[in-house]
């Protein structure tokens, strides 16, 4: 029987791993805004493409002494993933709206300990499972359309995703431990660059005004979001448990709404605050529970 252990490295790590999740997807929230603002001048998979050409770059030459074969598979598997939940999601906003686009996304959070069950063959823990259901109540708040009873086929693209990156996170703490991170987030970026930029020309009508917001996305993103971030993700991933992982990338949304409140100065209503409150209960649950776990051991 496959088991996910708790921590599923047995060196120390440097850093606290969860607190490393959370500067992660601080940095997914925060860049949600000037992506938006990029893509009128250019279209999706073409920023994609650049974007991960960048980050695939710079990592290949940071971590060139570290690039194993043994990564191969694993980080083409972890880039597909990837890949397909970014396509299905650009694809689908062009049928549905954000706000409907964005709940359907956000389903992504308790379909991980479902996979994750199904691949280690073990449930969460009952901490981890109520974590993951008060968390994705307060995403419900935070990303909740008006009407949701419609759907079409953005709807059911919007829903691929959600199902793409759930299967990414899982994939990416199923691997984390059987190939070095260095490596795994190289091939991961060099698939998704490489299935982005054969497959533009096609899925989308190609659009590439290289104005300086533009340029400025595609190197914020490349260089932070997605080169450091996901290297943080498969580094943190040996560590902790994906159902974990699943509960702090809850707080996307969070970061994403204090962004668009701090430089936009959009509104933030009472549904909006408890739905952020939820999303962090949901964390303290897990979080304290592990607490207690390493005291009675």
């Amino acid at each position: 029987m496959l088991y996910e252990p708790r921590y599923k490295s047995s060196r120390e790590p440097r850093f606290n791993p969860d607190l490393s999740l959370i500067a992660v997807t601080a940095i997914w929230g925060s860049t949600f805004l000037m992506v938006q603002k990029a893509l009128p001048s250019i279209s999706p998979l073409i920023f994609l493409g650049l974007r991960f050409a960048l980050a695939a770059a710079l990592l290949t030459l940071l971590y060139r002494k570290r690039l194993t074969r043994a990564a191969v598979v694993p980080g083409a598997i972890t880039g597909m993933f990837l890949f397909a939940g970014y396509a299905f999601q650009t694809t689908g906003l062009q049928f549905t709206s954000a706000s409907k686009s964005a709940f359907l996304t956000s389903l992504s959070v308790p379909m991980v300990p479902l996979a994750a069950s199904l691949v280690y063959r073990k449930g969460p823990g009952r901490f981890e499972l109520l974590g993951v259901l008060v968390a994705s109540a307060g995403m419900v708040l935070l990303t909740i359309p008006g009407r949701v009873a419609d759907v079409n086929v953005g709807d059911v693209l919007s829903f691929g995703c959600a199902v793409c990156f759930a299967g990414q996170v899982v994939a990416v703490g199923y691997f984390a431990n059987r190939a070095n991170f260095e490596s795994l987030v190289t091939m991961q970026m060099l698939t998704v660059m490489l299935l982005s930029l054969t497959t533009f020309w096609w899925v989308e009508k190609p659009i590439f005004r290289p104005t300086p917001s533009a340029l400025a996305a595609v190197a914020a993103t490349g260089i932070f979001a997605t080169a450091l971030a996901f290297s943080v993700q498969a580094w943190a991933q040996q560590y902790t448990t994906v159902t974990r992982a699943a509960v702090i990338y809850a707080l996307e949304p969070v970061f994403a709404t204090l962004t668009s409140y701090l430089v936009e100065g959009e509104m933030l209503t009472k549904r909006v605050a408890v739905g952020a409150a939820l999303i962090l209960m949901g964390i303290l649950i897990v979080e304290l529970k592990r607490g207690a776990v390493v005291q009675h051991q």
